[in-house]
């Protein structure tokens, strides 16, 4: 417990950071596309394709940061009505789900995918990038929702913060 706590928040911040830089790229990237498009006589061709890599990285990396700050949405209903010890429980049954939600679908399916293609050597077809790139965050971001599973479980003691818990 002590080595994560030392990390999360150094973890959290980079994660912030990227996050943070990445949407002011898709928004510059996006802002481009509308200039060439409607104001310049030829439209840029890239910035399709990369505004669709970067709200992937995005919505991948941002639902395992908002899994970890509790900001996605959860349902408490029946926890609620739960005793305490039920209730932690139950929480953390499902902190042990999306464990292993991530490690199946989104760690092991990921690797197999990201290896499947660069063996491959798929390109993007306007950028011309290995899409095993692309995919590379999916097994990052099953990484990151195992650990901040672990974290969350780990971190479940206190029946009054359950509603922060909720899954």
């Amino acid at each position: 417990m002590k080595t994560l706590s030392g990390i999360i928040p150094t973890l959290n911040k980079a994660l912030r950071a990227l996050l943070a830089t990445m949407m002011a790229l898709l928004v510059l990237n996006v802002t481009w596309q509308v200039i060439t498009r409607f104001v310049l006589p030829h439209p840029s061709s890239f910035t399709e394709e990369l505004a669709r890599f970067f709200l992937i990285w995005i919505s991948l990396l941002g639902s395992a940061y908002a899994f970890h700050t509790h900001s996605h949405l959860g349902f408490d209903y029946l926890t609620k009505k739960m005793q305490s010890n039920a209730a932690i429980t139950t929480a953390k049954l499902g902190y042990v789900l999306v464990i292993l939600f991530a490690l199946g679908v989104l760690v092991i399916g990921g690797v197999n995918l990201t290896y499947i293609t660069f063996l491959l050597n798929q390109e993007s077809p306007v950028l011309g990038i290995p899409m095993g790139y692309v995919y590379l965050v999916v097994p990052l971001s099953g990484f990151l929702f195992i650990l901040y599973g672990v974290w969350g479980f780990l971190e479940l003691k206190d029946p009054n913060n359950l509603r922060e818990h909720a899954l």
